[in-house]
C-alpha cells in the first residue's frame, strides 16, 4: 500500500497531518483536504474541546489508548499535526485501513 501523502513516519511514531473540522453533526474521516486527512469532530472548537475529541477518536480508529496519541502542532488552528506512537501492530497498513474514508 502507498503511504498517503497525509501520514508521516519517525522512529517512534506515525504523523498525521490533520485539517480539523469542528461542530460537525457526527465525528469521522470527511476525505482529503489537500495533504490533509479531513476529520470532522461534534466538539465545538472551544476550550480545546473539539482537539481532545480529535485525539479520543483517533484512538479509538487505531485501537490504541488515548495516551499514545498527542497533538505536535495547531492547538489553535484548524491544520494539526498529531503522532501515534508505534505499538505492537500499528503498521502503516493498519493507520491507513482504520482512516479509510
Amino acid at each position: 500500500m502507498e503511504k498517503p501523502v497525509w501520514l508521516d513516519e519517525s522512529a517512534q511514531a506515525w504523523l498525521l497531518r490533520i485539517r480539523l473540522q469542528p461542530g460537525a453533526r457526527r465525528s469521522g474521516v470527511v476525505g482529503e483536504h489537500g495533504d490533509r486527512l479531513k476529520i470532522a469532530v461534534r466538539a465545538p472548537a472551544v476550550d480545546g474541546k473539539a482537539n481532545e475529541a480529535l485525539l479520543h477518536w483517533l484512538g479509538e480508529q487505531l485501537d490504541v489508548p488515548r495516551t499514545t496519541v498527542t497533538l505536535v502542532s495547531g492547538q489553535t488552528s484548524r491544520d494539526k499535526r498529531v503522532a501515534v506512537q508505534k505499538i505492537d501492530g500499528l503498521t502503516q497498513t493498519t493507520v491507513c485501513t482504520a482512516l479509510a474514508s
